[in-house]
């Protein structure tokens, strides 16, 4: 559906279409925060910020199951959101990097500010 509202200024509408990020990379970017939009997920980020934790941690953390939990945690590491090591029996999650919390960080607070 094309615009149909008069141009107030054809050169900054020319200057904004030639910056613009490709359609591929704004689907990407929009599915990306999708993963954010999932409180679970998003309670798992924030636990696991500056704290790395198995599993069972993350259950107790967040009083869910452990299946619940797992599913999470692979929609998160197929995202890139967080790695693991195993360690002995155990694997521990960790965010997997500091983009992570900045991201989380930069939303609560332009939350904040409302």
């Amino acid at each position: 559906m094309a615009c149909d509202t008069p141009m107030v200024n054809p050169e900054l509408v020319k200057k904004t279409k030639e910056s613009m990020i490709s359609e591929r990379e704004i689907y990407e970017i929009s599915d990306f925060f999708k993963i954010f939009g999932d409180s679970t997920r998003l309670q798992i980020l924030w636990s696991l910020d500056n704290n790395p934790m198995t599993v069972g941690d993350i259950c107790n953390v967040l009083n869910i199951s452990k299946s619940a939990c797992s599913h999470q945690l692979n929609i998160l590491k197929a995202n890139k959101l967080v790695k693991y090591l195993k360690s002995g029996k155990n694997v521990i999650y960790t965010l997997d990097d500091e983009h992570v919390s900045i991201i989380i960080e930069t939303a609560r607070q332009h939350l904040k500010e409302q």
